[in-house]
């Protein structure tokens, strides 16, 4: 069976599935590039005449191109996923990518914000006109809550309550999180300058967070936008991202000892403890050291002994 078919009904069935447009993208560049060396390469377009060693070819073919292990991992899973749908719907007996070695991605250790940093960050912007007070609270949002860049562009009006958020993660999965007096106070204000600013103007888009031009947020303005906010604030040598803020989230939320890492993994919508997990790694020893200290055992007995 051509190659290009199955692509064509894998493509269908995961529209199916609900995955996002970002995903649907980035699944359909990577098999093109895919069918192209294998056809160019290799003289295949038969799936059946897919083997191991064609897809260890293409993996060294990344490499040579300079792909670094992380790209070249994701890489892989998208396509290993693909030939698992094939062998469940039954075109093939067995994954060909099963016994492809892939490069070991090494572990970097993010270097997270600091508390006086985001405050440079959330204060570096105004509330003297609707982009400057929409930047602002979207830094404090992005603090406070720990959300994905897709989630807070996504948000939609009625999704923002007056305790609560309404999430729409990853592969359609809905949560909660909870807004912050603080917060509420940021949110608060933008709300009040969004409706004097678009009282006049027509808007065709009901996303909380919008341009100038009442058009939902695109991935790259938000991202230009906490750029912006990092070299605001003086920042350098580290990365600025929308995403370093979940790091932000979490460190600071497990380092108060008011939340366990099963509600706290909930709250961020990670499907495994694991992931969670991973974001410890970017503690600091000092952070390390008062979270020790406050979880002592024999400092929480001793307390305990003068309450009693």
């Amino acid at each position: 069976m051509l190659l290009s078919d199955l692509l064509l009904e894998y493509a269908y069935d995961n529209i199916a599935r609900g995955h996002t447009e970002k995903t649907l993208i980035n699944k359909k560049q990577e098999f093109k590039q895919l069918q192209k060396f294998l056809h160019e390469k290799r003289a295949i377009t038969q799936i059946e005449s897919i083997t191991t060693h064609d897809l260890k070819a293409y993996i060294r073919h990344k490499q040579q191109q300079g792909l670094q292990p992380q790209s070249i991992v994701s890489m892989a899973k998208i396509i290993k996923a693909f030939f698992n749908w094939c062998v469940i719907e039954e075109y093939l007996t067995a994954n060909p990518m099963d016994k492809v070695l892939l490069p070991k991605v090494p572990k970097k250790v993010l270097s997270g914000f600091t508390p006086e940093e985001v405050t440079k960050m959330i204060d570096s912007f105004s509330y003297k006109n609707y982009i400057e007070a929409r930047n602002k609270t979207i830094i404090a949002l992005l603090s406070d809550c720990g959300l994905r860049s897709m989630e807070l562009r996504g948000l939609k009006n009625h999704d923002v309550t007056e305790t609560s958020i309404l999430v729409n993660g990853k592969g359609n999965k809905q949560r909660i999180v909870f807004i912050s007096p603080v917060l509420k106070k940021f949110l608060l204000k933008y709300e009040r300058i969004k409706k004097e600013h678009f009282e006049k103007r027509l808007v065709k888009s009901d996303h909380y967070f919008l341009t100038y031009k009442a058009e939902q947020m695109s991935h790259v303005a938000l991202f230009q936008l906490v750029k912006e906010a990092g070299r605001r604030a003086g920042i350098e040598g580290k990365r600025v991202s929308p995403h370093v803020f979940r790091h932000f989230y979490t460190v600071q939320t497990l380092n108060s000892g008011t939340i366990d890492l099963y509600s706290l993994s909930k709250l961020l919508g990670h499907s495994q403890v694991s992931t969670t997990q991973r974001y410890l790694a970017s503690m600091t020893d000092e952070e390390l050291e008062i979270k020790a200290m406050t979880s002592s055992p024999l400092s929480n007995l001793n307390k305990n002994k003068r309450r009693n």
